[in-house]
């Protein structure tokens, strides 16, 4: 899993599986849904992150080892 925020266009990327996109949705006009060819989520994008979440605190809990 990879957590990325870009700071010049305040966008926060999660990435949850490194698989092949063979489909992107729009869930609404500010995010994006990424999938694989059997439709597993593999990613999400927020668009204007800073409004919609806290970028500035990161949680992590229960990483598998």
């Amino acid at each position: 899993m990879k957590v990325q925020y870009f700071e010049d266009t305040d966008t926060l990327y999660i990435e949850f599986q490194g698989r092949e996109i063979s489909e992107t949705r729009d869930l609404d006009e500010n995010t994006i849904l990424d999938l694989d060819s059997e439709g597993n989520v593999c990613a999400i994008t927020f668009e204007h992150a800073s409004k919609r979440t806290d970028v500035n605190h990161l949680q992590v809990d229960g990483i598998a080892a």
